[in-house]
């Protein structure tokens, strides 16, 4: 499958590279990637020689029917494997667990530290839960990749990918090894995450923001709702005064006395007369 997607790819969007020797021939290894599109599991094997195995939610192989099943048969033909995301602990031990297997094997395991895709081409914070566990468990050179276009490619939402050329560059390999056995130090997994995100950044020359995507796409959810509700009541406003109008009524805001101060209003500014009427 590899091999029949592989070049396609290559002829279509004729990819360009960078570091290319930085991953080894042979011997387990992490390619920990920026991620932009749905498209950047397959450009990133796609130019290399050795098979990557990334990680996939569960639901592109349980799907049912024939276009499930062809769908995992795809995720299979190009090294996902399959990992239930239903609980977020769960996911993300399921997620070390396949990657240590993957490397044990003497492969290559593809992960995105940020944990999803960027809502907006920017890089977010890396999460310490699986990459840094992963590459301290196993003593794995973790080898920074910078995806570059994709996400004008195949932005989130569109299924027919646009034929423009994506670059990938791939950073020096980072040895953690001294870290090893301080898996479950939550400061060391930050550090580790941390300078694996620096490397990333400075490959893909993209804006860092201190925050995970997953906050980010919330935050940009809330606020297109909230821009949404605001567009709603504007137009219902504008429905009001146009259906007052036609009825001849002025409008709340063009009624008589609706608008003035309270002492501007006739008799209010008049002094009260005392008890001589003076």
């Amino acid at each position: 499958m590899k091999v029949a997607l592989g070049g396609p790819l290559k002829v279509a969007f004729r990819p360009w590279v960078e570091g290319l020797e930085n991953v080894p021939a042979e011997g387990p290894a992490i390619l920990a990637s920026n991620h932009l599109s749905f498209s950047d599991s397959f450009f990133l094997p796609a130019v290399l020689d050795r098979k990557v195995t990334f990680i996939a939610k569960a639901e592109y192989f349980t799907t049912p029917g024939v276009k499930g099943r062809l769908t995992a048969a795809f995720f299979k033909g190009v090294g996902q494997l399959p990992v239930d995301r239903s609980g977020a602990r769960g996911a993300g031990e399921a997620a070390v667990r396949s990657g240590i297997e993957v490397l044990e094997r003497g492969e290559l395991f593809g992960i995105y530290p940020e944990g999803t895709r960027s809502p907006d081409g920017r890089l977010y914070r890396g999460k310490p839960g699986g990459l840094a566990r992963v590459a301290l468990a196993t003593g794995a050179p973790v080898i920074p990749v910078a995806m570059i276009d994709t996400e004008k490619i195949q932005p989130p939402g569109k299924v027919v990918p646009k034929l423009m050329r994506p670059g990938i560059r791939i950073g020096k390999p980072l040895d953690f090894r001294r870290y090893q056995g301080m898996e479950h130090d939550r400061f060391v997994l930050r550090a580790v995450t941390d300078e694996v995100m620096y490397e990333i950044m400075k490959l893909s020359g993209q804006e860092y923001v201190d925050i995970y995507a997953t906050a980010a796409k919330r935050q940009i959810a809330e606020a297109a709702k909230a821009e949404k509700e605001a567009e709603k009541a504007a137009k219902a406003k504008k429905a009001e005064q146009a259906a007052l109008a036609q009825a001849g009524k002025p409008a709340e805001s063009d009624r008589p006395g609706q608008d003035r101060p309270e002492q501007d209003r006739p008799g209010q500014d008049r002094p009260e007369r005392d008890a001589r009427g003076q």
